[in-house]
C-alpha cells in the first residue's frame, strides 16, 4: 500500500495505464483530492473496480491534529500533526495582506543542530516523504478553512537534507492539477547545505531560497550553526552566486539578532561588506528565545541600527514582523513542550 499523495499526475497515469484502467481516470482522482475529498468510495464518477483497485494499493497518509493554537490577532495559526508512524510535526499558518503562507516542516526532527532552533534539539528522526508534507498543508487549509497562496519551507528540518523527496513535492503543488501554487510563492530556507544549493541551482526553479546566516564571519557562525565547520562563509556566498547566475533570482539572508552576539554595529558593517554587490535581501530576525539556552533577543533599538547600517550600505534589509509569539509559533516549539509533557506522564 502507498500513500496516493506522494503521487504525481504523471506517475498515477502510468499506475493506470499498467493497471488495466484509462489513463483520464488519474485526471479525475486527482481533480477529487484537491476539492478535499480523500476518500476513493466518494469518488462519484469513477468505477466500481477502478474504485476498488485504488482501494487496494493507496491509502491516504493526513496528518492528525494533536493540537491547534491561534493568535490572539487572529494572524497565525500553529498545529501539532501526528502522523500515523506516531511522528509529531508542526505548521503555521500565517495570514497576511497578499494572502496566507504556511510554514511547513521537511522532517521529523533535524540533524543540523544550530543552537537557537528548537526542532534540532531532539535530533533528527526521520525524512517527510512529498505526500505527508503537502498533508500539512491540506488539513492546516480545512482546519482554517482559508486558501493557502504561499509555502515557506522553513518548518523542522532541513530542506537540502531531504533533497529528492523536496524536489517531487514542488513539482506537485506546482502542478495545474495539484494546488496550482506558483514558483514564485515558495521559499525554501536552508542552513546553507552547500553542494544542494548548486544542484538546486541547475534545476533553474523559480522559488526563493532563503540562507540561514546570523553571522557575519566564520569564527562566529561555526559559535551557532555546526554546517560553518563543514563549510565556509566564502563557499556558501559562491554556491549563493551560482544560484543567482543560473536563476536570475533574489536570496535572502536570514539573520536571527541575538543580544551581545551578533548584534554589533561592527558586525552590521562586516556583514554589509560580505554581501555587497549581491542581488539579496537581509531579513532580520530578533532570536526566538527558547529555555534549553541562553540566547536572548536583541532589543528594538539594536535591531533597528543594525538595519539603518545594512540600509545605509545599499542592502535591501527587512525586520521580520513577529507572529504567533504568543502561541509557540517559533519552529520547534510546540512539538518540544508537547514531548516533554508526553515524556513526564510516562515517568510518573
Amino acid at each position: 500500500m502507498k500513500n496516493i499523495l506522494d503521487y504525481t499526475l504523471e506517475e498515477l497515469k502510468f499506475w493506470m495505464k499498467e493497471n488495466g484502467e484509462s489513463v483520464f481516470r488519474s485526471k479525475q482522482v486527482f481533480d477529487w483530492i484537491y476539492k478535499g475529498i480523500y476518500n476513493f468510495d466518494d469518488m462519484k464518477n469513477l468505477p466500481l473496480v477502478t474504485k476498488q483497485k485504488l482501494k487496494d494499493n493507496f491509502y491516504f497518509s493526513l496528518p492528525e491534529v494533536v493540537k491547534q493554537c491561534k493568535s490572539k490577532d487572529g494572524d497565525t495559526f500553529k498545529f501539532l500533526f501526528k502522523y500515523k508512524d506516531g511522528n509529531i510535526i508542526e505548521s503555521v499558518v500565517m495570514k497576511y495582506k497578499h494572502g496566507n503562507s504556511i510554514c511547513v516542516s521537511t522532517q521529523v526532527g533535524c540533524r543540523m543542530g544550530c543552537k537557537f532552533c528548537a526542532s534540532t534539539l531532539g535530533g533528527m528522526v526521520r525524512n517527510l516523504t512529498p505526500g505527508e508534507i503537502l498533508g500539512e498543508i491540506l488539513v492546516a487549509g480545512r482546519e482554517t478553512k482559508e486558501r493557502i497562496s504561499n509555502i515557506v519551507m522553513m518548518g523542522s528540518g532541513e530542506p537540502l537534507d531531504n533533497f529528492e523527496n523536496i524536489l517531487k513535492f514542488l513539482e506537485i503543488v506546482n502542478s495545474p492539477n495539484g494546488l496550482n501554487i506558483g514558483q514564485r510563492h515558495i521559499t525554501l530556507s536552508t542552513c546553507g547545505v552547500v553542494p544542494k544549493i548548486i544542484e538546486l541551482a541547475d534545476k533553474n526553479f523559480q522559488i526563493t531560497l532563503a540562507i540561514s546566516l546570523h553571522a557575519p564571519n566564520d569564527e562566529m557562525r561555526k559559535n551557532i550553526m555546526p554546517i560553518a565547520y563543514k563549510y565556509t562563509i566564502e563557499e556558501l556566498l559562491k554556491a549563493c552566486r551560482y544560484y543567482i547566475e543560473k536563476t536570475n533570482r533574489r536570496i535572502t539572508f536570514e539573520y536571527a539578532l541575538v543580544k551581545g552576539v551578533n548584534d554589533g554595529i561592527e558586525h552590521a558593517e562586516e556583514l554589509s561588506s560580505i554581501l555587497k554587490g549581491m542581488l539579496c535581501h537581509v531579513n532580520l530576525i530578533p532570536v526566538n528565545e527558547i529555555k534549553e539556552n541562553a540566547l536572548r533577543k536583541s532589543s528594538p533599538e539594536d535591531v533597528k541600527k543594525f538595519s539603518n547600517i545594512l540600509l545605509r550600505n545599499g542592502i535591501e534589509t527587512t525586520i521580520r514582523r513577529e507572529m504567533g509569539a504568543d502561541i509557540e509559533a517559533a519552529c520547534g516549539q510546540l512539538r518540544r513542550s508537547y514531548l516533554e509533557d508526553k515524556n513526564k506522564i510516562k515517568e510518573v
